[in-house]
């Protein structure tokens, strides 16, 4: 039973010529949403007949309705899914295929046999993989690039996502189901789970189009006047976006006086927010909320809201979770958010998360960092790198930070400035505008500055998040000036 396929026949019976997803060439109201994912369930069964049973299909796709179709069929046939990001690297890709055990690759070209999903025409695969365990009832399986190492294949059950999502719904509330644009990918959980099944469960429209429509053909390195311009002409009300793209959205109103008056949600996730950057948002009139969450738990794991909200919290947990803290501080999530990892032990019962986090006394969550991260000065202080580069790069100048000083009588920073030829006393002062927020044993004393962090060469996760043993392996560490 799926929540989300409910919902998508509840509405085609209710409102059937209402668009449901809205694409570049197409639109699909949700009659013919209801039609397409039972024709795609259909071919994909004459197509996968041969696969090992339980064997996942991987889709390496960008968004577009075709994706929404397809992960919809594979619910309807309770087959697993893999989504392939994009910014994969096809080492990385190949890695996940095996990994996982996939029989089979959807692409939007290349060899294959013709699957055609509505309009669209692609290429399925028949993979020479060998069978991979999964643990029982892995309806999806999503690949998270941690801080270092391959990345491991994290199971997820229907009811896992669909709860997250419909967790979402409750404490938005569905009015906020509106014109929902997509701007991560939907092979990423915070898109698919968190941006595209509430979406369904309310019943609001989904209008995805293709990442280069957006001015987002190179994710990390976005064409940021078309992607104004797009957010502007769809009308957009909700959007998801990862600290980065925020910053350089806002950079961009600030400079051209660019609004937005139809959006009325802007979740942010994936790493640390700055309180001062949340409120210059509300400067620009920007409804931003920040939200906490990894993959092991289907994304979200607490979200503020327009009903409750606290500059420097990630929010209230969401109702269908438990979350504590153990004597230390270590956020555990509960009662069970994942399945394990493809190829492993099944896991059973809570997750210990890694980072570190308080309760307030109205029971919104504070992420202080995470606990390997931890710096401890020459003083014995603990500090969370996270915490002072939140300061750094809330500041117009700076656009990425790596703070570092393990054992050091101070910290030292490796610092992006907003532009390469940006002259070195406007970072200073930026520096120093930072560390007026910032106690003294966690001030910046020494920086130096450095390309930005490049994704291909493994310095960023999938969501922006730093891989901070790649960055400080490949750049010579010495005492900054």
């Amino acid at each position: 039973m799926s929540r989300v396929l409910d919902a998508v026949e509840r509405y085609a019976r209710i409102r059937p010529n209402t668009v449901a997803i809205s694409g570049a060439e197409t639109d699909l109201t949700w009659s013919a949403l209801a039609q397409e994912v039972e024709a795609a369930a259909a071919r994909l069964a004459k197509l996968g007949a041969d696969m090992p049973a339980g064997a996942p299909v991987a889709i390496a796709l960008d968004n577009g309705p075709a994706w929404v179709v397809l992960d919809l069929a594979l619910v309807r046939l309770g087959w697993p899914s893999l989504p392939i990001p994009g910014f994969f690297t096809p080492a990385q890709r190949d890695h996940a295929l095996a990994d996982a055990g996939s029989g089979l690759l959807i692409t939007a070209e290349g060899p294959g046999l013709d699957l055609a999903i509505g309009q669209t025409l692609l290429k399925a695969q028949q993979l020479d993989v060998s069978p991979v365990r999964l643990p029982e009832g892995t309806a999806k399986i999503t690949y998270t690039s941690g801080s270092t190492g391959q990345p491991k294949g994290v199971c997820l059950s229907l009811a896992q996502m669909e709860a997250v999502a419909q967790s979402l719904v409750e404490v938005l509330g569905e009015d906020y189901a509106g014109r929902h644009l997509p701007l991560l990918p939907l092979s990423i959980l915070l898109e698919n789970v968190a941006g595209l099944y509430p979406i369904l469960l309310a019943g609001g429209c989904y209008r995805v189009l293709p990442p280069a429509v957006l001015g987002l053909a190179e994710p990390f390195r976005p064409d940021l006047p078309r992607l104004i311009a797009a957010i502007a002409t769809e009308g957009a009300t909700s959007l998801i976006l990862v600290p980065e793209l925020l910053r350089a959205i806002m950079m961009v109103m600030a400079f051209t006086g660019a609004r937005f008056p139809a959006l009325n949600l802007v979740a942010v996730g994936g790493a640390k927010v700055s309180p001062q950057l949340l409120a210059q948002a509300d400067q620009l009139g920007l409804p931003v909320y920040e939200g906490y969450g990894l993959s092991e738990c289907a994304s979200v794991v607490a979200l503020n809201t327009p009903q409750g909200r606290k500059a420097g919290a990630v929010g209230r947990p969401l109702p269908h979770l438990q979350v504590e803290l153990d004597p230390d501080g270590e956020i555990i999530v509960g009662p069970s958010p994942f399945l394990g990892y493809a190829g492993r032990t099944a896991h059973q019962g809570p997750v210990r998360t890694g980072d570190i986090g308080s309760f307030d006394a109205d029971g919104f969550l504070r992420i202080e960092g995470r606990r390997g991260n931890t710096i401890i000065n020459a003083f014995g202080r603990n500090i969370a790198p996270e915490w002072v580069e939140s300061e750094l790069t809330a500041q117009p100048e700076i656009r990425q930070a790596i703070v570092y000083g393990e054992a050091q009588a101070e910290l030292s920073a490796l610092i992006v400035p907003l532009s390469p030829d940006m002259p070195e006393a406007a970072v200073a002062q930026a520096v120093e505008r930072a560390n007026q927020n910032l106690p003294e044993y966690a001030q910046v004393r020494r920086w130096r500055t450095r390309a930005p962090l490049d994704p291909a060469a493994g310095e960023l996760t999938g969501n922006g998040r730093p891989r901070r043993a790649a960055i400080l392996a490949a750049t010579l560490v010495e005492p900054a000036e």
